[in-house]
């Protein structure tokens, strides 16, 4: 007796073509229709969220992750609610494609539209972080796109498990979500080389992932950015709101982009506040870093030397720098040379001085008296994001719905001719 074929599993080539074909149908999908299928994923993870956290303990098994890593990968049912919460919050959200951005008529009776329509098929990879997989499919559907995820390594049967429950969405035209295999790191390249088949492709990770991709991709790269985030404490600030803001900044989820990571403290305050701060951060198990003024007014002993590369690096652990500045200008000045321009804060009672720091400091989210931790797609109203942008072409800030269309312009005429 012969034994039939066993299909080949899907290659690279295969998915980004399935990917390709689906983008049209997925423009054409209305709103009714695209929510419908949203609220069918929602069901669908809702009913499975036992084989979903099964799959993700696999993944945390069999993973040798930093702590901060792991934190990015575990789920739970409050981050599973959360996904859930998300997945329904977009669909809630008004429908970006077909959004007229303009309409104007032109002194030769031509009628000029600009709308929204999809960016077609949007290619994303990402490293621990099962949340993106769910993010990232749900916001292209809602706006028209097919996504091609490539997922990290670790989570790889998180995603998988995923992937496949988005997937039986009835509605969902085939190709719509494709994942690629992460265990290999040639569909990543493939990915990065899929000219021609992906419209634009977005790095979620670390500066690492994020200049890899940027150095080696040939198709268009939205950078989602790594986060040295800074809160400046002002002079004028009150103390019980900036230790408030200061330690939730830095310990409420310190793994994230969003986590403040340098404390910036004006001189004419530090003897009083420096010494404070960094006992509250130490009883919240953080780790101080400081410069020379900062070990001489809390002890030697207690705050280790801040080097060079301390002031650009991004720990997304419970550690934080903290330097004393002779000013406000001083310290925008500090944010604007070794931020990656992500969220910084201010804090202060003064209006005029806090103007000037949102006003100078070039980051995608400035805040004044606020944590930085709430730079987030949800957070914003956006419903769920792709990542946040630190770049300033096309957008900046959350990677949400919106951002996910690019536009063109439809001309209505009545014959006329170019003279």
């Amino acid at each position: 007796m012969s034994t039939p074929d066993v299909p080949s599993p899907a290659t690279t080539a295969d998915k980004l073509h399935r990917a390709q074909a689906a983008a049209p149908h997925l423009a054409r999908l209305n709103t009714q229709e695209k929510n419908g299928i949203l609220e069918a994923m929602a069901e669908l993870m809702a009913a499975n969220q036992e084989a979903i956290l099964e799959a993700n303990r696999r993944d945390l098994a069999s993973s040798e992750l930093r702590p901060s890593s792991r934190d990015r990968l575990l789920l739970n049912p409050k981050r599973l609610g959360d996904m859930l919460a998300g997945i329904k919050a977009v669909a809630a959200l008004p429908d970006p494609v077909g959004e007229v951005v303009s309409d104007s008529v032109r002194p030769n009776g031509l009628r000029l539209r600009k709308v929204r329509v999809p960016l077609g098929v949007v290619g994303v990879i990402y490293e621990s972080r099962p949340n993106v997989t769910v993010d990232a499919a749900v916001l292209a559907l809602k706006a028209g796109n097919a996504v091609v995820l490539r997922g990290g390594r670790e989570a790889v049967h998180t995603n998988e498990r995923l992937v496949a429950l988005l997937n039986r969405a009835p509605g969902l035209p085939q190709g719509a979500i494709e994942l690629l295999d992460s265990r290999s790191r040639e569909s990543a390249r493939e990915l990065m080389r899929a000219r021609g088949f992906v419209d634009v492709l977005v790095p979620r990770g670390g500066a690492e992932l994020i200049n890899h991709v940027v150095e080696q991709a040939n198709v268009p790269v939205i950078e989602t950015g790594a986060g040295n985030c800074h809160v400046y404490v002002d002079k004028d600030a009150d103390f019980d709101l900036a230790d408030r803001i200061v330690i939730n900044a830095k310990t409420q989820r310190p793994s994230v982009c969003n986590a403040a990571e340098k404390l910036l403290v004006h001189r004419d305050i530090a003897a009083l506040y420096v010494p404070r701060i960094v006992e509250k951060l130490r009883a919240c198990g953080v780790e101080v870093r400081g410069d020379e003024l900062t070990r001489r007014l809390v002890g030697e002993d207690q705050v280790r030397a801040a080097t060079a590369e301390d002031w650009l690096t991004e720990y997304s652990a419970l550690i934080m720098a903290v330097a004393v500045v002779p000013g406000l200008d001083q310290a925008i000045a500090h944010i604007n040379c070794y931020s990656t321009r992500h969220s910084d804060a201010i804090v202060t009672r003064n209006a005029a001085r806090a103007q000037r720091f949102l006003d100078r400091v070039d980051s995608a989210a400035v805040y004044w008296n606020a944590s930085t931790r709430f730079t987030d797609g949800g957070e914003f109203g956006l419903g769920a994001e792709m990542g946040i942008s630190t770049q300033k072409l096309h957008c900046r800030g959350p990677f949400a719905l919106s951002e996910l269309t690019s536009v063109k312009y439809q001309i209505v005429g009545s014959g006329q001719i170019r003279q």
